[in-house]
């Protein structure tokens, strides 16, 4: 995930997030998820799939699985110990939603089309609203994924992470150094 979030901070050329919302300004397809050719949408995906196993969320969360005789730490825990556990697993969850909301579909911004009229309603509505909006579309994501993927066994899991992912991340991260060299620093 911080790869990612390295490769979103050397095209933008900034670590202050509001800045970073405000460079998407404009209409959807300014949002960094379309606007860094080609790498926006794969930057996206990366992340959604990096932080799935960083939350620990299902297909990744073989030491705590459900199906287990005992989950993992779980197992020491009732009442509100476990509550706690459950409550900082969703604000973990919350908070990978709310900087991927930031860093890739536009933050606060609206989903602008280019029509005026379609335009100055979508503007009218506060930016709270949308960034709620974004970040429960990307929650309803994080569940789909729990819901739909099997879960591997442990050595797949790791080539999937050792062998794929981390590979995909730094060539990404070299892309976007080659990116922010060649002078196409966006605005």
């Amino acid at each position: 995930v911080a790869v990612i979030l390295l490769f979103v901070t050397l095209v933008s050329g900034t670590t202050d997030l509001r800045h970073l919302v405000l460079t998407q300004q404009g209409t959807v397809l300014d949002w960094w998820v379309f606007k860094v050719p080609g790498l926006g949408l794969f930057a996206f995906i990366l992340y959604l799939i990096s932080s799935t196993a960083e939350l620990n969320r299902a297909p990744f969360d073989i030491a705590e699985a459900e199906q287990e005789i005992a989950a993992g730490y779980h197992t020491e825990y009732s009442g509100m110990g476990f509550a706690m556990f459950f409550l900082a697993e969703y604000g973990n969850l919350i908070a990978s939603a709310g900087v991927a909301a930031t860093c890739f579909l536009g933050g606060f911004l609206p989903p602008a089309i280019g029509v005026a009229s379609v335009d100055s309603v979508l503007f009218a509505v506060p930016g709270l609203i949308w960034f709620a909006l974004k970040v429960s579309v990307l929650i309803l994501g994080y569940m789909w994924f729990r819901w739909t993927f099997p879960r591997p066994r442990v050595d797949q899991l790791i080539a999937l992470e050792w062998k794929f992912l981390l590979p995909l991340n730094l060539g990404l991260l070299s892309l976007g150094a080659l990116f922010t060299a060649m002078g196409w620093v966006l605005p």
